[in-house]
């Protein structure tokens, strides 16, 4: 997830690293922490694979910045990444999010319909919190408020995404 949104940020813009970190902790940082410990080893594993490249720039009130941006290797990994997304992507709504916010760099309106057409599918699917063997358990199964919020804040948030894919795809299809 987070070596997507490395790629993502960078093919918006040449970034430093505190930059690079900050936008990645307003995307995820509500989910994971950025700490520097994960990122920094990150971006040298990145720069070794020849995706990303570190420049030396003149600082503006103090020492040199190292800047990042993507290699054409780079750029490429990500379109690649954004059109065929690991299943977890698709399924773990973290992950759907970091690659939702960077779909729009896949030029194709096919393409980014497709991505769209997998989010669509899972969420058409049973599913449940809870089961009572193989039957979905429902907000109505429990007296617990707890629980049937659980159930009733996720069933308004699949409904709201249902309604956009929908609208979404429809729009892509049509440019298609």
């Amino acid at each position: 997830m987070m070596q997507l949104a490395v790629l993502g940020f960078l093919y918006d813009a040449q970034l430093h690293g505190y930059d690079l970190r900050r936008r990645i902790a307003a995307l995820t940082g509500h989910v994971r922490p950025i700490a520097d410990g994960t990122l920094y080893p990150l971006l040298k594993r990145m720069e070794t694979a020849g995706l990303l490249r570190r420049e030396l720039q003149p600082g503006q009130v103090a020492a040199p910045r190292h800047m990042l941006s993507l290699t054409p290797a780079g750029e490429q990994e990500l379109l690649n990444r954004l059109r065929d997304p690991d299943e977890l992507f698709i399924t773990d709504e973290n992950r759907w999010f970091t690659l939702l916010a960077f779909l729009r760099h896949l030029d194709d309106p096919a393409e980014q319909a497709a991505v769209l057409r997998r989010r669509l599918h899972f969420l058409t699917q049973p599913a449940s919190f809870f089961w009572d063997g193989d039957r979905p358990l429902r907000a109505a199964d429990f007296d617990d408020p707890f629980r049937q919020g659980l159930f009733t804040i996720a069933t308004a948030t699949t409904r709201t995404e249902l309604t956009w894919l929908r609208e979404t795809l429809a729009a892509l299809e049509s440019q298609a």
